[in-house]
């Protein structure tokens, strides 16, 4: 069963359901670059890897306990009376209590390379939860990195919650956004900006300057994706999606699912 929605299908932004999109899109996207690049660029997967703690109250920084080398002795001061320091009762109980662990967050992303050097030519990332909140000021690190180098960027955001990833200009607010940065024409940056009721617009893909650019047909993937991975079987229309949808939004997502 096809989803009932052009584009993007905000449903398949739920916590358990967006994991499985994720890496879905990431095989399908390098199947179909690697059909068109070859032999002359390869599309590789790559992964970067963040620690965090189950406990996401807790900051890893300074402890709240130091072991440190006792000072050099002071000079005896003169002898002070007596203060009274109150024992403690003895302790009968040792409690059982939980620490926070660290945990491994996974995130994987694309590199199209040149065959025979083997230099990053263009780098597409799909964001994720974490790029937009848990780890947003890692994944800014890295996409300055990518910025003040000589590698494309193609970021990919198909979440709505989470505050967008920065970039100044007269722009729509729109619920979706695909940033295309070509290393030669920075600071500048092509912003391809779609709302739910529009289809995933094809997104070009840079190489080297002068170079063709083919087309990623993202709406087509998303929906291909969509069809083979039974997802019409994960969600449920009837509910509302877990990222709400504005007043105007919902009413149209009503009348679209109950068409279906």
């Amino acid at each position: 069963m096809p989803t009932p929605f052009p584009g993007m299908d905000p449903y398949l932004e739920q916590s358990g359901i967006w994991n499985q999109i994720h890496t879905d899109l990431i095989v399908y996207i390098r199947r179909h670059l690697t059909s068109l690049l070859r032999p002359r660029y390869v599309v590789a997967i790559e992964q970067r890897t963040f620690a965090e703690t189950s406990d996401q109250s807790v900051s890893i920084g300074r402890p709240d306990v130091l072991a440190v080398l006792p000072p050099s002795p002071a000079p005896v001061a003169a002898p002070m009376a007596a203060v009274a320091v109150p024992v403690l009762a003895e302790v009968r109980e040792a409690y059982r209590v939980r620490l926070p662990m660290p945990d491994e967050v996974f995130e994987r992303y694309l590199e199209v390379r040149d065959r025979v050097s083997g230099e990053a030519i263009t780098l597409i990332e799909i964001l994720s939860p974490s790029n937009k909140r848990s780890h947003r000021l890692e994944y800014l690190e890295k996409r300055m990195e990518i910025l003040g180098s000589e590698t494309n960027l193609v970021e990919i955001d198909l979440l709505r919650a989470g505050l967008p990833m920065p970039m100044t200009g007269k722009t729509p607010t729109t619920h979706y956004r695909i940033l295309v940065s070509r290393a030669w024409e920075r600071p500048y940056a092509q912003a391809l900006l779609f709302n739910i009721q529009q289809p995933i617009p094809d997104t070009p893909i840079p190489l080297r300057q002068g170079e063709a650019e083919p087309a990623l047909p993202l709406n087509q993937l998303l929906h291909e994706i969509y069809d083979e991975g039974g997802y019409d079987l994960m969600v449920d229309y009837r509910r509302p999606p877990e990222t709400p949808l504005d007043s105007a939004t919902e009413e149209w997502a009503a009348r679209l699912l109950a068409a279906v």
